[in-house]
């Protein structure tokens, strides 16, 4: 199918490559393995030893010297074979980023290399029950103990921690904060930390990558598990922030891919009234309109992909964009796939029906819809702050 992307012959490559891995892992493979609450083990070791989970990340610690750029390619084409993978934005995108970003030369040397291969992911503890997108109110608390720190709180929506070796864990902390200004500092804990426990949280959600409660109850951080400079948290989780968004835009625009080229090929064989059900503008025209719409937003996360990797002042505001266009774009375009398989859309076999909610879910997290508008109104606009 045609588009207005046109790959380098580096991005090309990369796109063939995650291609020719997902022909052995196909989209049944995915959703079985996520009915079956089991995970992806052998695509997921196979994607590393490929290369394709760290190519964003630093060449000297395991990864392959490139950006954002190329972590978009990867994880567009994964969701365009119908594998949308939350797990992929949260360990090699958020916490590498982050790690790459503040790490210190121990923790890129523990943690890089095996989050590039494969063997180890790292899950992102921030949200939590009643701070939602107040960052600034993040109750989990750090208290000093000795040379290292006590963690008590929970956390929220926490995706794949039964996958992971270790939660790069958001905490208000105690002695640098003060009543009127609340400062965060950033720490690996290891998810077999004494005290630390989860609970999964039920959802509709069709994928490998579940969600969780976490608590901590009064777990010990050694000392050299803090992230960048104490207290200065806040700042340091922006370098995760704005991969996340721009990953999102291309998790949705490879989802909004995958339900275009389903319902297209439906099209073009279902017969009614003697014709292809696609020779009628009925049809025909929303799936157009479909495709536009993904099409631009497909160009939008490559352009936010291209700020953040110039390190451009404007990289957030075309992130959220990015995220934004991206997921109203995918939710179209796979409403108009079931549509137009009519009753198969929802049927098991044609795989449409179970990416709708992951793929709803993007309108919500990992920023709703309002806040991005909000943040467009403000900094885009210069409209008076609204929070």
């Amino acid at each position: 199918m045609s588009g207005l992307i046109h790959d380098s012959d580096e991005h090309r490559a990369i796109r063939e490559s995650v291609a020719k891995i997902c022909a052995r892992y196909d989209q049944r493979y995915f959703l079985e393995r996520s009915r079956a609450n089991e995970d992806i083990t052998e695509l997921w070791a196979e994607l590393g030893e490929a290369g394709l989970l760290g190519v964003h990340l630093p060449e000297e610690y395991g990864g392959g010297g490139g950006g954002m750029q190329e972590a978009v390619v990867v994880v567009e084409e994964l969701a365009a074979h119908g594998m949308p993978m939350l797990v992929w934005v949260i360990s090699p995108a958020m916490i590498g980023s982050v790690l790459a970003a503040h790490g210190s030369p121990e923790q890129k040397r523990a943690w890089l290399p095996g989050i590039a291969d494969g063997t180890k992911k790292v899950a992102f503890g921030l949200t939590e029950p009643d701070a939602g997108s107040n960052s600034h109110q993040v109750a989990t608390t750090a208290t000093r103990d000795g040379d290292g720190w006590r963690l008590s709180g929970s956390k929220y929506y926490i995706s794949a921690v039964d996958q992971a070796d270790a939660i790069l864990v958001v905490a208000r902390d105690a002695q640098a904060s003060t009543p009127e200004k609340k400062r965060l500092s950033l720490f690996i804990v290891p998810t077999d930390s004494p005290g630390l426990s989860y609970q999964r949280i039920d959802t509709s959600i069709v994928s490998p990558d579940k969600q969780f409660s976490v608590f901590f109850d009064d777990v010990f951080v050694e000392p050299e598990n803090i992230v960048g400079v104490e207290g200065d948290g806040l700042r340091q989780v922006f370098a995760a922030l704005n991969p996340e968004r721009v990953l999102v835009g291309a998790i949705t625009s490879g989802v909004g891919r995958y339900a275009i080229e389903k319902a297209s090929d439906y099209a073009k064989t279902r017969s009614v009234w003697s014709v292809p059900i696609g020779q009628h503008q009925g049809v025909a025209h929303p799936l157009a309109a479909a495709h536009i719409d993904v099409e631009v937003a497909r160009l939008a996360t490559k352009h936010s992909a291209e700020l953040y990797d110039a390190g451009h002042p404007g990289a957030g505001e075309a992130a959220n964009i990015a995220k934004y266009v991206g997921a109203e774009a995918a939710l179209k375009a796979l409403d108009q796939a079931i549509q137009t398989h009519g009753g198969n859309g929802l049927a098991h076999e044609y795989g449409l029906s179970e990416l709708w909610f992951v793929t709803r879910l993007m309108r919500t997290a990992p920023v709703s819809r309002e806040m991005v508008l909000n943040f467009v109104a403000q900094t885009s606009l210069g409209l008076p702050r609204s929070y």
